[in-house]
């Protein structure tokens, strides 16, 4: 069994249980996720099977889009509703207008600082085990980017007002930290109610399905069709296809000269490579200077 299989992951679970499932249902052990979701978090879980375990590296690099519904006046150590509140300061009162231009200033190259309860490792320990011993340690700002923000519908007329936004944002973003910065940049706490993503490597919901769909599709021995191909994980990887003789060497792990590459690519990258008749190859190297492209992950 080879390929991605997007899953719908429940709340509840883990990213980890997932796999645990996904493995018994499948019968294989070979199984690796792209990209963690907390327990409360809903949504888009692409698994990657067999040889395509192999391109996880380069999904988890990838953006990743989030609806989030963000709650003012509340602030706990958790950052999102399931932890202890340690500040109420409600009722709040907000514009839609103070709301929005807030939310449009975390656009661009944004520094964040790593919740406590997060997976995040300081001297070999994770925050979170720390944060249950009730530690609080020191964190450095990380550099995050925000490609793109959109309010989607508010709720200001209560006590506690909430919102709901969409995200779009590079790996290594915490929505919860969003909302807690979102909050101070107008004066208020704030806590995550609730949080989907709804994209990851380019995989959406339409794309997934819910652990129940799969048990039943193995059960109906009818799963395999329903994986889709490694090299769909990289499609923002530029594509160039080559001749079979070429496509041979580079199987076994040789070089080839540049200009067996149709179109012949002129900078330095990682790329998809394919033969002639649409067979995926595997990601390749190319190197300018010497001339060359260079086997990275082959798929035979």
């Amino acid at each position: 069994m080879d390929g991605i299989l997007a899953v719908w992951k429940p709340a509840g679970w883990t990213s980890h249980d997932v796999v645990a499932k996904a493995r018994r249902l499948l019968r294989t052990r070979r199984i690796g996720h792209a990209g963690t979701l907390d327990p409360d978090v809903t949504g888009v879980l692409p698994l990657c099977i067999g040889r395509s375990t192999r391109v996880v590296e380069y999904m988890q690099q990838q953006p990743k889009s989030y609806q989030a519904v963000l709650q003012f006046g509340i602030a706990t150590d958790t950052e999102d509703l399931s932890g202890n509140v340690t500040q109420d300061a409600g009722p709040i009162q907000l514009s839609l207008d103070q709301i929005s231009q807030a939310l449009s200033s975390f656009t661009g190259e944004i520094e964040q600082t790593p919740p406590m309860y997060s997976a995040v490792k300081i001297n070999g320990k994770r925050l979170y085990e720390l944060a249950r011993e009730g530690k609080v340690v020191e964190r450095k700002p990380r550099k995050v980017t925000i490609y793109e923000t959109a309010m989607l519908s508010a709720e200001l007329e209560q006590p506690y007002p909430q919102i709901t936004f969409s995200v779009t944002c590079s790996s290594g973003t915490y929505i919860r930290t969003l909302c807690v910065d979102l909050g101070k940049a107008l004066g208020v706490p704030a806590a995550m109610a609730k949080l989907t993503r709804t994209s990851s490597a380019g995989f959406k919901e339409q794309d997934c399905l819910t652990l129940e769909e799969i048990e039943q599709l193995q059960e109906q021995g009818t799963i395999e069709g329903r994986l889709l191909p490694a090299d769909r994980a990289l499609a923002h990887m530029p594509a160039f296809t080559v001749d079979p003789v070429s496509a041979d060497r580079l199987l076994k792990g040789q070089k080839v000269r540049l200009e067996r590459l149709q179109p012949e690519p002129s900078e330095l990258a990682v790329c998809r490579l394919y033969e002639g008749s649409g067979q995926f190859l595997g990601i390749f190297q190319v190197v300018p200077e010497e001339g060359i492209v260079k086997p990275v992950k082959v798929f035979s």
